[in-house]
């Protein structure tokens, strides 16, 4: 027999750590490999999390609602003695994760956690690690890092959990000030009251409603994304006239071929990737003063969600895909993301973003950078206008299937000529489709 630690394993690029929401096992419980052990929430989806280990649960180290970092021991199981990965090598390796985990966090702190107006720049951020949310709840409520290196810690080497800072500003306001508040803080203490004072007094006829886990973080990163980028738009009106055309002549037969319905989406996405690779300096991302340039063509979709939120699964190496598997792909990413079956790897690794507003009747608009990217596209509603066509024998104005293309992207790295002759290029692809196109 062996005993043997299972860790948080990595939930996607930039997770950092991930709330436990749910416990599916107990102590003594057999279990196989690959069998969910329990259900986490990160900030892109909540998910299970297999044992990668088959043996008897002999100790579970974390509760629901706990905060646990990336590569933190969760369970301890008993194996039957073979198991590839001893307990100290693996125990090297969190403690390894851990380090770069503080590393990474500390580095960010600085710019998370305002330090108060006496601190200068040489001094040390500070002296312990603090998780994101725990961050993120003292940059929203106010808490200096002189405030937050005073709280104490109940989690693993003093650190402080959630569950401690919240108790710190629900204590906060009663404890008595040990300095003169400066400047700073009466603005802050007169914000809090403000808002205090608001949630107090809310009128007859108005209803409030708490932003749920999903909703809070959208919101912190869209206006994260208009600080990073500076946006610029280009629109193009195209002719669709042809990819309505030989969709409505195919799309009975693609149904009964494939079991599968086809939507606009798979074919937008198409012309996408083709544009791609026409000019791939559109595929990349910004790390400080260096362009990385990507060679995956990794395509996110925009999904709207029952609940209202919005999730932008991830269709990884699009360009690997024909059109029957493009249309199988973004059936089955809308619908697990619709039941909530996503998992954190259809989040991840996104290079290239696009948002099909037509299907709500939107004619155009100006969509938000997904970061790390640098652009996103946004596909409008597709309406039958007047237009005037060019022909060898002279313009007529027929009836056309017209839609407009709208283009954001990074200023800072994506001029005007790029963006524009992208989203042109992309305009190009559907406006000249073949409608003599084989499908099969």
């Amino acid at each position: 027999m062996a005993i043997v630690e299972m860790v948080m394993p990595r939930m996607g690029e930039s997770v950092m750590e991930c709330t436990v929401i749910g416990i599916l096992k107990k102590v003594g419980d057999r279990v196989e490999a690959d069998d969910s052990v329990m259900e986490v929430a990160t900030d892109k989806v909540d998910t299970e999390v297999p044992t990668p280990y088959g043996g008897v649960i002999a100790e579970i180290l974390v509760n629901e609602g706990d905060v646990v970092p990336v590569g933190n021991a969760i369970i301890r199981i008993e194996t039957d003695g073979s198991v590839v990965v001893p307990v100290a090598e693996e125990s090297k390796e969190v403690q390894t994760l851990e380090k770069e985990i503080e590393t990474v966090t500390q580095s960010l702190v600085g710019n998370v956690l305002p330090s108060s107006s006496t601190h200068t720049s040489n001094e040390v951020v500070g002296t312990r690690f603090y998780s994101p949310l725990v961050q993120t709840i003292a940059k929203m409520e106010g808490v200096s890092l002189q405030e937050l290196e005073q709280i104490a810690g109940t989690g693993a080497e003093n650190r402080v959990t959630k569950k401690d800072i919240l108790d710190y500003l629900a204590n906060r306001g009663s404890s008595p000030q040990s300095t003169v508040d400066s400047p700073q803080s009466m603005v802050k203490q007169e914000t809090r009251n403000t808002k205090q004072e608001t949630r107090n007094t809310t009128p007859q006829g108005v209803e409030v409603i708490p932003m749920d886990r999903m909703r809070k973080m959208i919101a912190e990163r869209m206006v994260e994304s208009k600080r990073i980028s500076p946006h610029v738009s280009s629109f193009v009106e195209t002719d669709m006239t042809n990819v309505v055309l030989w969709r409505n002549q195919i799309k009975d037969e693609f149904k009964r071929q494939t079991g599968e319905g086809l939507t606009f989406t798979p074919l937008l996405i198409e012309a996408v990737v083709k544009a791609i690779k026409d000019f791939p300096l559109i595929n990349i991302s910004v790390e400080g003063d260096s362009i990385l340039k990507k060679r995956d063509i990794n395509v996110g979709m925009a999904v709207a969600l029952p609940s209202g939120n919005l999730i932008v699964p991830v269709i990884h190496n699009a360009d690997q895909y024909s059109l029957i598997g493009l249309a199988k792909k973004v059936n089955d990413l809308a619908n697990r993301a619709r039941q909530n079956k996503l998992t954190a790897d259809d989040l991840a690794g996104g290079t290239y973003t696009v948002s099909n507003i037509g299907t709500f009747g939107n004619i155009m608009g100006t969509p938000i950078i997904l970061q790390p990217q640098v652009a996103i596209m946004a596909f409008g509603a597709i309406q039958k206008r007047p237009v005037v066509i060019e022909t060898p024998q002279g313009d007529v104005i027929g009836i056309r299937s017209m839609m407009y293309i709208s283009h954001s992207y990074d200023h800072r790295v994506v001029d005007g000529a790029l963006g524009g002759m992208f989203v042109k290029r992309v305009s190009d692809y559907l406006s000249e489709f073949d409608l003599n196109r084989k499908l099969f």
